[in-house]
């Protein structure tokens, strides 16, 4: 018979030993949790600012896929019109070959099985050499034309799946950098509601008496502008001091960094690309010394860009929750060169 024996129960010295080390580790974790310093105001411009910086960048790639998407989506509704007036001139030619080979065959000047090749494939008909001599010069060089439109065709409407294909692709590309976006701006938001109301209103008063300061340094150089286009352009841009900035915007209610740009040059009758990526090839490239008001500035790996505004200033879109402003180029970013517009 087995024995039933009763479990031994722990000493009451090692549940005291237990319950003491677990109440020690929820006190440190505690205290780690309390030990853990709020980060600085600064420490969060720094990380937010970072942020702000990404955020720009797979703006721009956003921006970049969106104008492939416009310029493939214009590409392929001409390919399909042109396929379609395509078949109709095809259609009409052999219309017009067949009604020829009917009238040949009813005066009985040419071979009944005619027909077929005619309506059928004109690459195999042309092929059979023997059966050329039965053809008159007329019809055989409607039988090329018929060739060479069913080639043309062929290759257009391959042309045009291939760009389907790359605008499906491009979609794809374009949810992926909007995400992105989206991801970098949620981040830098959730690190700036760590502050205080106070401390993010001190911010922004910050910001804005810089803004003045720097638009009271342009005014107080005397600098020639780079152009006749430069400085239209510059001017455009002044016009929009307190604009907001918004990512993909382009004008006239809220601009990113290359869609003010962009639409400053073009109230200047000059046309320049959308991004940043391809605004750095619109002209030549300049360094630091050489800047004239109206240049364009590059920042930041080619993250940010801006109008040179003169005296080491810059008038640009700086970020989400700031609006178009001047701004010394020290503060701004890296810089990494300038562009001239228009010589």
């Amino acid at each position: 018979m087995a024995s039933h024996r009763r479990p031994k129960q722990p000493s009451r010295t090692r549940v005291t030993v237990l319950t003491a080390t677990a109440a020690a580790a929820v006190a440190l974790t505690s205290q780690a949790a309390q030990a853990a310093p709020k980060p600085t105001k600064s420490e969060v411009k720094a990380k937010v600012d970072k942020l702000y910086e990404e955020a720009e960048k797979a703006t721009d790639k956003y921006n970049g896929a969106k104008e492939k998407q416009k310029k493939l989506e214009k590409e392929i509704g001409d390919l399909q019109d042109k396929v379609a007036r395509g078949q109709e001139d095809l259609n009409e030619l052999r219309t017009g070959l067949g009604s020829m080979a009917s009238a040949q065959y009813r005066s009985g000047g040419i071979d009944p099985s005619v027909q077929l090749f005619l309506s059928a494939d004109p690459d195999d008909f042309l092929d059979k050499a023997s059966t050329l001599d039965q053809l008159s010069g007329q019809q055989v060089e409607g039988l090329k034309k018929i060739q060479e439109k069913q080639r043309s065709l062929a290759q257009e409407r391959q042309e045009a799946a291939d760009k389907l294909k790359d605008l499906a692709d491009t979609r794809t590309e374009l949810g992926k950098k909007k995400q992105q976006v989206q991801s970098k701006l949620s981040a830098a938001q959730k690190l700036l509601n760590t502050l205080t109301a106070a401390e993010r209103q001190k911010m922004a008063a910050d910001d804005a008496r810089a803004s003045r300061s720097a638009g009271a340094r342009v005014d107080l150089g005397n600098e020639v502008p780079a152009s006749k286009r430069g400085a239209a352009a510059l001017s455009a841009a002044t016009t929009q001091l307190g604009k907001p900035y918004v990512s993909g915007g382009t004008g006239p209610n809220s601009y990113d960094c290359s869609g003010l740009t962009q639409w400053s040059y073009a109230q200047a009758g000059t046309g320049i690309t959308r991004t940043t990526y391809t605004q750095q090839n619109d002209g030549p490239k300049i360094g630091m010394s050489q800047l004239k008001p109206g240049d364009l500035v590059f920042f930041n790996n080619l993250a940010h860009v801006g109008l040179y505004a003169g005296n080491g200033q810059v008038l640009h879109a700086p970020h989400p929750g700031a609006v178009v402003r001047y701004e010394s180029m020290s503060t701004v970013g890296s810089f990494m060169f300038g562009v001239r517009i228009g010589g």
